[in-house]
């Protein structure tokens, strides 16, 4: 007889997550890979992707590492046709990948406003699509979105835009996902982080305590490992009920 903890297992499926060469993207990975998953770890550099792969392998989890750009269908197709022919299929998607320039409005150049775009939220609606579609063709799946509280925020002191602007659009094209795609099977929804510490957002910094930690009613920074148990309910049949649903993972920031 199945309990509960059974709907949580990933055993027998296989994900893929993008950008998951470090930081949240890899903190994810781990986590879906030691709910029993088969992880397909994608960087823009087989390098970078390797090398996280081999440290799951380490972990006792079967990874694998794969090219992936998300500004670049073709590099996501052929990842997809690779990890489905190696892998024996593809049942999660997590949507990670993305970059953050900070600048005022009047002073950030045309360029950055479209790289950003590109990555954050571009990359989210092709990498749907192109998982999607085989989802759509294999019985279903399910797609995890990292979007963020900054879809509902102004963050200070650092002005970002592009950054927010793409958020928002993450949290609105998963719910238009999650109603389009329901019929197929294929689940969709978003966690929403709060400040989170890696290598890119160095949040226990002096600097940013008190803007970045003090608000929040936890009064501290998360962790990346503290996203992995929310995603593996969103990617497992634990939320067999939910899509199109942002989970907010904040500390209690934006409950002020």
């Amino acid at each position: 007889m199945s309990t509960v903890l059974d709907s949580f297992s990933l055993k027998g499926r296989v994900a893929l997550v993008t950008g998951a060469n470090r930081g949240i993207g890899f903190a994810l990975a781990q986590a879906l890979g030691e709910a029993g998953a088969t992880v397909a770890v994608c960087a823009r550099r087989l390098s970078d992707a390797d090398a996280a792969a081999e440290q799951l392998e380490q972990r006792g989890i079967r990874a694998l590492g794969v090219v992936l750009d998300v500004t670049d269908v073709a590099s996501i197709d052929a990842a997809v046709t690779r990890v489905t022919a190696e892998l024996g299929g593809l049942d999660i998607l997590v949507n990670n990948a993305g970059i953050s320039i900070g600048g005022s409005a009047f002073d950030t150049p045309d360029t950055v406003w479209r790289d950003v775009m590109a990555t954050n939220l571009d990359g989210v609606w092709n990498c749907s699509r192109s998982v999607g579609r085989y989802m759509a063709a294999h019985g279903g799946g399910t797609i995890v979105n990292v979007g963020s509280m900054s879809a509902e925020i102004v963050n200070q002191p650092r002005w970002q835009a592009s950054y927010l602007a793409s958020k928002a659009g993450v949290h609105q094209l998963t719910k238009a996902l999650a109603a389009e795609w329901a019929p197929h099977g294929i689940r969709v929804n978003a966690i929403a982080p709060g400040y989170i510490l890696t290598e890119a957002s160095p949040v226990d910094q002096p600097e940013y305590q008190a803007s970045c930690v003090e608000p929040a009613a936890l009064k501290r920074y998360g962790l990346p490992a503290e996203l992995g148990p929310v995603t593996v309910l969103l990617a497992s049949s634990a939320s067999s009920f939910m899509t199109g649903s942002i989970v907010t993972v904040d500390g209690g920031y934006t409950l002020f």
